[in-house]
C-alpha cells in the first residue's frame, strides 16, 4: 500500500435520510444476521494448501547447481555483526550482508539491539567501522547499517514477486557461532505473525542466523532471515525482500553516536554496576544480558539515597523466563553488599549479599506465593521499620524478617543469570503515615487466593458433599459458577465504564480551556490511555519535556526562524529517529501518541503534533497546524512568498502551497486558505482515527468506545449520535439505540429527517 496520500481521517457521513434509513433496513435482517456470524464464527479457520511436493525423477542431477554457485558468490558479500555489552567485549552474534556498494549492510534490528556497540567483519577478517543506522523498523524486525569502508560487492535484491512456494532457497549466516554457513531448502508459503508477512522456510534456523540473506538460485536476496520455529526444528521465517526495500525507499538516518545514546538511563537518577544492559523505555526500564558479577548478577542503583528511619521500596516487576531472577535491591553501600527481594523460579527470595560471590551470600526465605502471578506483573515491595524487613507482592505480606543488617542506604533494581527482566514504576522513600492497602486490592487478593489454591480440607467436605447429594451438589456448583461468570463480566463491564469516565473528564477539563491553556500532549496521551489503562502518563509526559529541554538548549542562540525549523528537524528525524510508518498504516499503534514516543514511528497525525510541540515548547516560532484533510501537516507561518509546509510523515519534506494541493488536496479546501487547527480539533480528529481503525480491524461494534468519548466531548453531534445508534444496535444495546435516535428526533438538527427517525423507532418498539 503506497502511504503518499494515505488518509488516516474518513469524513463523518452526511446526515440525510438515506442514512437513516440504513439503520431501518438493517433491523430485519438482524437476527439472520447474527445467525450467519455464529455459524460462520463456528467453522474451521481455512489453512492455506499444502506446499506442492515435487515428483520423484530419475533425471540424473545437473553437472552444475545453480543455486551452489550462486550462493559461493553471496557467501563473501556476508559479514558477522558482534554486539558488544557494556564492558565492551562481543556478547553473541549476528549476520549481515551487503546490499549497496556505498557502504550499507542489512540485518535485524533485534541484531543490533538498541544502544549497543557494534563490531562487524567480513569474511576475510576485515573490520567496518559503522557511522550510522541508515533505517530501522521496530515490528519488521529489520535495520540498515551504513559504514564507512569500502565493502565487498552486494547481493542483489530480488524483485518482490520473485519467489513462490516450492522455490528452492539458501540461507546463509553464523548460527551457533559457526560462521559463514549455508543451509537449502524450500520456500513453503507466507505466514502472518503478529501482523507481519513473513516467509516460512524448510531450513533450520539457530542463533546466529538472524539477519542473513535468503537466497534463490539466482543468488538475489529474497528474504532475511529473522526466526526460529517454536513447533519444529527444520522450519524458519524471514522477513520479505520488499519489506527491506521498503526501508531503503524511506530510510530514517540516525548517527552511531546517538544511536547509542537512544534508550541510555539518566545518569543523574541511575547508577549501573556489574555489566549487564540497562535501558530506558520512558515508562520503564529494561534489562537484558548476564551481569558479570557471579550468577550473572547485575545492579541498577537510584543515585536517591533511602531515608534514615523507616522506608519503603517498590517496583512493578516482569520476567521474560520464570526460571530467571529479578527485583528490588536495598541496604546497599554500593558495591557488593545489599539485600535482595525478588521472584525466582515462580517463587520469591529475600537474600543478604555479604559479598562478591555465593559463599557470602545468605538466602534468608524462600518459598511460593498464591498472590504471585507467574508471566505476568508483579508490584514487589519492601518496607524496613525497627529493624524489621517486611517484604509483599501484590499487596500481600510474605515474608518477614529480622534480619536487618543494612550495610548502606542505596536501593535500586538487580538481576541475575541470562534474565531479561522490565520495571515500571519504582519509589523509594520514608514510609507513608496510616498506610493502608486499599479495601478493594485486599478484597480481590482474598478471591483470587481461595479460587486459585482451596484447602484439602475444603475439598473434602465438598467431596463428600457432592457424594452424598450429586443432584444438589451440581446446581449448586453450577449456579455459582454462572452466577461468579456473570459478576465477573459485570464488574469487567463496571471497570472500563469507570476507566471511559475518568478519562472523558480529563479530556473535557483539558479541552474546555482557552486554546492557549490546552496542553495537547497531556491530551493526546489521555486519549491513548482509553485503551491502555496501565499507561502511565506522567512517565511519557516526563520523557517529552526531556527531550523539549534538549533541544531548546541548541535554539538558546538561534533566531532566525528557519535556522530554528531545520535544527528541528535535525533533531526529530536524524537525532531521535522518528518516521512514518512503513507497515501496517492503519494500526492503531501508530495513533497512540506513548507508542509514538516508544517506537518512533506514527502516521502523519501523531507525527505532526510531536513535531509541532516539540517545536513551539522549544522557541521555535511561527509554526502551527496544517490539517489537510487526510494528511496533516505542520505549516511554518510567514508571508504569502514566504510561508512553508512540512510534511512530517516523510521526513518533514518541504513544500509550497500548490505543491501540496498537487500532492494531496485536488479538491477544496486549498492549502492556502487552510486555517490554522485547533487543539480541541486535533483531539477530536484523533479519536476518530482510532474509531475508524477500530471499524476496520474489528467492525462497526468495537467502535462504541471512541463514540461515546465523542459524544461526551461534543454531545450535539449528530453524525456520532447516527453512528453510535448503530454500534448499539450491532452490539444488542436496543435501549441505547433508541436514545440517541430519540436524541435525534428531539433536538432534530440539520440534515437529519425527524420523520424518518420517528419511524425508525416505531419500527424498533415491534
Amino acid at each position: 500500500m503506497s502511504n503518499s496520500g494515505a488518509s488516516c481521517v474518513i469524513r463523518a457521513p452526511e446526515l440525510t435520510c438515506s442514512a437513516l434509513m440504513r439503520l431501518t433496513d438493517f433491523l430485519p435482517q438482524l437476527q439472520a444476521l447474527l445467525l450467519l456470524v455464529l455459524f460462520m464464527a463456528s467453522l474451521p479457520a481455512a489453512e492455506p494448501p499444502p506446499s506442492p511436493r515435487k515428483s520423484p525423477t530419475t533425471t540424473p542431477p545437473p553437472a552444475t547447481d545453480p543455486l551452489k554457485k550462486s550462493v559461493a558468490k553471496a557467501v563473501a558479500s556476508v559479514v558477522v555483526i558482534s554486539p558488544a555489552g557494556s564492558d565492551g567485549k562481543s556478547e553473541g552474534m549476528g549476520t549481515g550482508f551487503v546490499i549497496s556498494d556505498d557502504g550499507l549492510i542489512a540485518t535485524c534490528l533485534h541484531v543490533i539491539g538498541e544502544g549497543r556497540q557494534l563490531q562487524i567483519r567480513t569474511r576475510d577478517g576485515k573490520a567496518l567501522e559503522p557511522v550510522e543506522i541508515h533505517a530501522w523498523d521496530r515490528r519488521l524486525d529489520l535495520a540498515i547499517l551504513r559504514v564507512r569502508d569500502k565493502t565487498p560487492q552486494a547481493i542483489p535484491l530480488a524483485p518482490d514477486d520473485g519467489l513462490a512456494p516450492g522455490d528452492e532457497v539458501a540461507a546463509i549466516g553464523n548460527p551457533m557461532g559457526l560462521e559463514y554457513s549455508v543451509v537449502r531448502g524450500v520456500a513453503s508459503a507466507s505466514r502472518a505473525i503478529e501482523g507481519v508477512e513473513l516467509i516460512q522456510v524448510a531450513i533450520p534456523i539457530e542463533p546466529g542466523n538472524s539477519g542473513g540473506p535468503l537466497v534463490d538460485r539466482e543468488g538475489r536476496t529474497v528474504g532475511v532471515m529473522a526466526l526460529k520455529s517454536a513447533m519444529t526444528a527444520n522450519l524458519g521465517f524471514a522477513v520479505p525482500v520488499e519489506a527491506l526495500r521498503r526501508l531503503l525507499e524511506r530510510p530514517n538516518p540516525v548517527s552511531i553516536e546517538r544511536w547509542l545514546n537512544m534508550g541510555a538511563l539518566d545518569p543523574a537518577q541511575w547508577e549501573t554496576r556489574l555489566g549487564g544492559i540497562w535501558r530506558q523505555r520512558v515508562d520503564r526500564i529494561v534489562v537484558e544480558q548476564p551481569g558479570t558479577g557471579f550468577g550473572g548478577r547485575s545492579l541498577c542503583l537510584a543515585r536517591k539515597q533511602l531515608p534514615e528511619g523507616p522506608f519503603e521500596i517498590e517496583v512493578t516487576v516482569r520476567l521474560d523466563d520464570e526460571a530467571g531472577a529479578a527485583g528490588l535491591m536495598f541496604g546497599s553501600d554500593g558495591g557488593d553488599r545489599h539485600y535482595g527481594f525478588y521472584p525466582t523460579g515462580g517463587q520469591l527470595r529475600l537474600t543478604r549479599f555479604d559479598g562478591p560471590d555465593v559463599f557470602s551470600w545468605t538466602i534468608l526465605q524462600q518459598g511460593p506465593s498464591d498472590y504471585y502471578r507467574r508471566g505476568e506483573w508483579n508490584r514487589i515491595k519492601v518496607t524496613h521499620s525497627k529493624g524489621v524487613i517486611t517484604c509483599y507482592v501484590n499487596g500481600r505480606q510474605v515474608f518477614v524478617s529480622e534480619d536487618a543488617k543494612l550495610a548502606g542506604l542505596r536501593a535500586g533494581l538487580c538481576k541475575f543469570r541470562s534474565t531479561k527482566a522490565e520495571f515500571k514504576r519504582f519509589s523509594a522513600g520514608a514510609i507513608a503515615d496510616n498506610q493502608e492497602t486499599g479495601p478493594a486490592t485486599q478484597l480481590l487478593a482474598e478471591v483470587d487466593a481461595h479460587l486459585k489454591n482451596p484447602t484439602r480440607e475444603s475439598q473434602k467436605r465438598l467431596t463428600e458433599f457432592f457424594n452424598e447429594r450429586k443432584t444438589i451438589a451440581s446446581q449448586v456448583l453450577d449456579a455459582r459458577t454462572e452466577q461468579l461468570e456473570r459478576d465477573v463480566a459485570q464488574l469487567r463491564r463496571l471497570a472500563t465504564q469507570a476507566h471511559a469516565a475518568l478519562v472523558g473528564e480529563e479530556l473535557k477539563r483539558e479541552l474546555t480551556a482557552a486554546e492557549s491553556e490546552i496542553d495537547l500532549v497531556m491530551a493526546s496521551l489521555w486519549v491513548a490511555k482509553l485503551d491502555d489503562p496501565e499507561l502511565d502518563i506522567q512517565a511519557y509526559k516526563a520523557h517529552f519535556d526531556r527531550l523539549v529541554l534538549e533541544l531548546r538548549s541548541r535554539l538558546v542562540e538561534k533566531t532566525d526562524a528557519r535556522q530554528k525549523v531545520r535544527l528541528l528537524k535535525d533533531f526529530f528525524f536524524k537525532d531521535q529517529g522518528f518516521h512514518g510508518s512503513r507497515h501496517n498504516y492503519y494500526d492503531r499503534e501508530n495513533s497512540y501518541l506513548h507508542r509514538v514516543l516508544e517506537h518512533r514511528e506514527g502516521i502523519p497525525l501523531s507525527l505532526s503534533v510531536l513535531f509541532l510541540e516539540l517545536g513551539q515548547r522549544s522557541g521555535v516560532e511561527g509554526l502551527r497546524p496544517h490539517p489537510l484533510p487526510g494528511h496533516f501537516m505542520v505549516a511554518l507561518k510567514g508571508d504569502k512568498n514566504s510561508e512553508l509546509v512540512m510534511d512530517v510523515f516523510e521526513g518533514g519534506r518541504e513544500l509550497n502551497h500548490a505543491e501540496v494541493d498537487l500532492a494531496y488536496s485536488p479538491q477544496e479546501p486549498r492549502s492556502e486558505t487552510l486555517e490554522p487547527g485547533r487543539k480541541r480539533d486535533i483531539v477530536l480528529r484523533m479519536i476518530r482515527n482510532l474509531r475508524n481503525s477500530a471499524r476496520g480491524e474489528e467492525g462497526f461494534a468495537s467502535t462504541l468506545r471512541y463514540l461515546d468519548l465523542l459524544i461526551h466531548l461534543q454531545p450535539s453531534s449528530a453524525p456520532d449520535r447516527i453512528d453510535r445508534a448503530r454500534a448499539r444496535v450491532l452490539s444488542g444495546d436496543l435501549a441505547g439505540a433508541k436514545e440517541d435516535l430519540k436524541w435525534l428526533a428531539d433536538h432534530a438538527p440539520p440534515g437529519v429527517d425527524a420523520g424518518r427517525v420517528e419511524e425508525l423507532l416505531k419500527s424498533m418498539e415491534q
